[in-house]
């Protein structure tokens, strides 16, 4: 790595002094800026061409530089013969000015060690470009080594040529005298310039009509370099001391032979016996075979014959070659119109420019950028012409690579973007640009956006003009994808709302609107809902299009995925706004039922999503009541064989809805025992809360098992003492109806109705005990968790549906001191009991085990049959409906409101699908969960 970068640090260093001595000590160094080694040409290749640039301006400029080490070989007077001959060429080259002639922009200035002059830029000379690389830098360049000639630029090429040589002859009388390719220069753009009049020859008498031509004689002793190319000359020229123009025109004939066969002459020359080769050259061209012409194509081939052709007066001449067909090409044409542009006028431009992108196609990219965009970028400069030569730049820009447009095509354009007058022109130039903005916001880079683009877009949606607008509006959507996002937010979007609210035009409203529907999109959602719909309502005309515009946008919003409205805002905003204009009078029939439609659609929705949304959350609150009331279960399990059966009754009153309302009922007769009915308003010590917290965490894992398949089990024989319990029971349970309810049933009054104190019996859930209670209207009553834990106490006398108070609710504490009464000495065997919590008993229903009631004895409480097993009987079937997790609402009174249809919770539920059931939900519910609860 280390060795590389040693070798191109000499390679550099070695240029840089070869150039630096090349110049060294030159006068043209004091203005211009000597780059690097690009090319060779001039009279037997011994100008070094460089690119440089000028100190002042910074204007691009070619630098050719002669070595004089390079002849340190020859005596003194050939030094100077060669030097005083350079001179000559060079000054004659600086007083002639014509377009097909290289330009100089310095003259040749001398200094001990070089001579050196400035010209226009320059790609490489002709020489260079077929082949011949006689003092390049090495390596060659790979620009001129790669490089190839098309057909059009070897046309107009040649064209240029002779028209050079036209000038020469008829303005100026002079024959050049050394017409070859090394004295043929390629300039930046692609044109061939003329140089090399070392051994130019002017008229002797330029006044008279016959012009005379004087040349020298040929002396081999001279050196090469004071010496016309020989294989370019004209025979007459060594063999007769004669030339005039024709002369010329013979080695425009070779000229044209050598670009058709890689830089190769005619003949080649024996430069030790030069009259002996010319004499056998004269032969062979009086009698020309066809196979030296065969390379040139056939249109020019008869004439590049008859310009190598003996005798000189039988050649055509410079004007003559000039209108030839083989230069009667579009391309050639084109080119050679544009040259000559400054001599039209704005008509002549404007047509020309106007079938110019017929023509551009057609032509090669490389000549294109560097032949014709420069000529068009040259007449921005002409407000009037700008819409006339901005589609064509526009066009070769598409054609470009980023690179190249940035760097040849972009700078150009800058100001155009901010031209404003005149007017009209002003309008067709945003017109154009609108509808290329896709290639400028392509190729642009984003601060030339930031800073050029989107401003001339600003001001073509704020422009006076409607067209403009209209215009404008209509293509935007094409390239808005290409738009940055706070561009667009920030000013795109207010620029379109501020153009729809205050126009009075209503096509430009319409194509706001139609212009933001097609926008949406790209914008989000949020933005849309707080800036583009509030924007809606502020729409001050009713027109039918305007209307049918609005309704675009809000059902675009409403339909699009990414998009959406929310419930919340179709209730309050949306839909409001929408019913108002669809009743409007300028609406037709058909207006009016996509308005419908559309709120119909909107309507639809919100309801499904509010439904779900409340369906979850009642089964989020069914999920939280089923995992209390198996916490509470499993308290009951664990204090079900305490011996003292006022605790398993007190116990009993908790679970299902003992309240003190209840207990002071009943405190006249139970004593101490109200006392005991109160619920424990203690906080809970840390050991209860871990053993609630591991409880409910066994109580998950449990819920989440499978269902365990039931077990038939062996009855167990009915003891007497269950039997006599079950009575003791029944019979105190009359008396406690006899006292709290004042014999018979006791109804309470609710908005019309009575509610029966007797309850039948409600089902049974899973296996885990009783789950609801009938609230007497013959509709299943879940427990109400929130904030009550398990015990049903209400919040107020009148919270469910109009009842009043609880005093219905049966009180076990008068059981317990029956019981107590009843056996004063010994303890009662409580172990009957064990069936209202376990279903390892037999399947034996509390209604069959008591005693049939006496005729005209109140009827026993139904009380006993919400402590059934979690299987029903099999001898007793439920009478109550059952009720299932999903789709059952809790509460009391549910006849009494209006809003509730009893019908919808009449389907039963499975107990073994209630688990599973609960989390097989649709994707919207999943959705809907995800919004309510995080």
């Amino acid at each position: 790595m280390e060795s590389m970068l040693n070798k191109l640090k000499s390679t550099v260093t070695k240029v840089t002094a070869d150039m630096t001595s090349a110049v060294m000590g030159n006068p043209v160094t004091r203005e211009f800026e000597v780059g690097r080694h690009i090319a060779s040409g001039g009279p037997g290749m011994s100008w070094r061409i460089y690119n440089g640039t000028k100190k002042s301006t910074k204007q691009e400029v070619a630098v050719f530089v002669f070595d004089k080490k390079v002849i340190d070989r020859y005596q003194k007077f050939e030094k100077d013969q060669i030097i005083d001959s350079l001179k000559k060429g060079v000054q004659q080259l600086t007083r002639l000015r014509h377009p097909r002639l290289l330009t100089v922009q310095h003259p040749l200035e001398e200094s001990r060690d070089c001579l050196a002059f400035c010209t226009e830029p320059v790609f490489a000379s002709l020489a260079n470009v077929l082949g011949q690389w006689d003092n390049l830098p090495s390596p060659v360049p790979t620009d001129i080594k790669e490089y190839k000639l098309y057909d059009v630029e070897t046309k107009y090429g040649l064209l240029q040529v002779s028209e050079g040589l036209s000038f020469l002859h008829s303005g100026v009388k002079m024959v050049h005298g050394n017409l070859c390719a090394e004295n043929i220069i390629l300039n930046k753009s692609g044109a061939w310039k003329i140089m090399g009049f070392d051994f130019s020859i002017s008229s002797s008498n330029p006044s008279d009509a016959e012009p005379k031509y004087v040349c020298k004689e040929w002396d081999p002793n001279l050196s090469p370099l004071c010496l016309p190319n020989p294989e370019y000359v004209a025979p007459e020229y060594i063999l007769s001391i004669s030339c005039d123009v024709a002369s010329d025109m013979y080695s425009l004939g070779v000229l044209i032979h050598a670009v058709f066969n890689e830089g190769k002459p005619v003949f080649k020359v024996n430069k030790q016996d030069i009259f002996k080769s010319f004499s056998r050259q004269l032969d062979q061209l009086s009698h020309l075979s066809p196979g030296v012409l065969s390379q040139i194509p056939e249109e020019v081939r008869d004439h590049v014959k008859m310009l190598l052709n003996v005798t000189s007066n039988l050649r055509p001449d410079a004007d003559q070659m000039t209108k030839i067909p083989f230069f009667d090409d579009v391309g050639a044409m084109t080119l050679q119109y544009f040259d000559s542009l400054f001599q039209r006028d704005n008509l002549q431009k404007s047509q020309f420019y106007r079938g110019l992108p017929k023509v551009l196609p057609k032509l090669p990219k490389r000549v294109v950028i560097y032949r014709i965009l420069p000529a068009l970028t040259s007449e921005f400069v002409n407000p009037d012409m700008v819409p006339f030569v901005l589609p064509n730049v526009l066009l070769i820009a598409e054609e470009c690579t980023k690179e190249e447009y940035v760097r040849l095509v972009l700078p150009d354009l800058t100001p155009v973007f901010k031209q404003q007058e005149p007017v009209q022109a002003s309008n067709m130039i945003l017109l154009i640009f609108l509808q290329k903005m896709d290639l400028l916001l392509t190729k642009t880079p984003p601060e030339d956006i930031k800073n050029s683009v989107l401003p001339m877009v600003y001001r073509a949606v704020e422009a006076p003009s409607t067209q403009i607008q209209e215009l404008c509006l209509n293509i935007i959507p094409t390239f808005a994808n290409l738009i940055e996002y706070p561009s667009m937010k920030n000013a795109l979007i207010p620029r379109i709302k501020s153009a729809c609210l205050q126009t009075s035009s209503l096509a430009v409203r319409v194509n706001s609107l139609v212009c933001l529907g097609k926008i949406l999109e790209y914008l989000d959602k949020w933005f849309v809902i707080d800036e583009i719909l509030p924007f809606l309502q502020q729409i001050p005309s009713k027109e039918p299009a305007v209307l049918m515009g609005i309704l675009g946008i809000y059902k675009c919003t409403f339909t699009h995925k990414k998009l959406g409205i929310p419930k919340e805002h179709l209730a309050g905003k949306s839909l409001p706004h929408l019913v108002s204009l669809s009743i409007d009078n300028n609406l037709n029939l058909n207006q009016f039922n996509s308005f419908m439609a559309v709120i119909k659609e909107m309507l639809n929705r919100m309801e499904a999503e509010h439904k779900t949304k409340l369906e979850q959350l009642h089964i989020m609150q069914e999920q939280q009541r089923s995992l209390n009331i198996t916490n509470h279960m499993n308290q009951s399990e664990e204090t079900k064989n305490t011996p003292s059966p006022a605790t398993q009754v007190r116990n009993i009153d908790e679970i299902f809805g003992g309240s003190s309302g209840s207990a002071g009922m009943n405190g006249k007769e139970s004593g101490s025992s109200s006392a005991v009915s109160q619920p424990s308003r203690v906080s809970l010590t840390l050991e209860e809360k871990q053993r609630l917290a591991k409880e409910q965490e066994q109580a998950a894992k449990l819920r989440s098992q499978q269902p365990l398949a039931p077990q038939s089990i062996k009855p167990a024989t009915t003891t007497p003492q269950a039997k006599d319990l079950t009575s003791s029971l029944m019979n105190t349970m009359t008396s406690v109806n006899n006292l709290s309810l004042n014999s018979g049933t006791r109804t309470i009054p609710m908005q019309g109705g009575t509610i029966s104190s007797t309850f039948p019996a409600g089902p049974t859930m899973g296996g885990m005990g009783t789950m609801g209670i009938s609230n007497g209207f013959n509709s299943p009553m879940g427990f109400q968790t929130g904030g009550m834990g398990m015990g049903m106490r209400p919040a107020a006398p009148g919270l469910y549906g109009g009842m009043a108070t609880t005093t219905s609710t049966p009180n076990f504490n008068a059981l317990t001191q029956n019981q107590n009464q009843s056996h004063p000495s010994k303890p009662t065997d409580m172990s009957a009991l064990d069936s209202l919590f376990t279903s390892n008993k037999p399947k034996v229903s509390m209604n069959q085990m008591a005693p049939k009631p006496a005729p005209g004895a109140i009827a026993p409480s139904p009380w006993l049959s919400q402590f059934g097993t979690g299987q029903p009987s099999q001898t007793a079937p439920m009478q109550a409906t059952p009720m299932g997790m999903t789709g059952v609402q809790g509460g009391f009174g549910m006849q009494a409101n209006p809003f509730f249809n009893p019908q919808n919770f009449s389907q039963p539920v499975a107990s073994s699908t209630m688990n599973t059931g609960m989390m097989k939900q649709s994707a919207s519910v999943n959705n809907d969960l995800k919004d309510l609860f995080g």
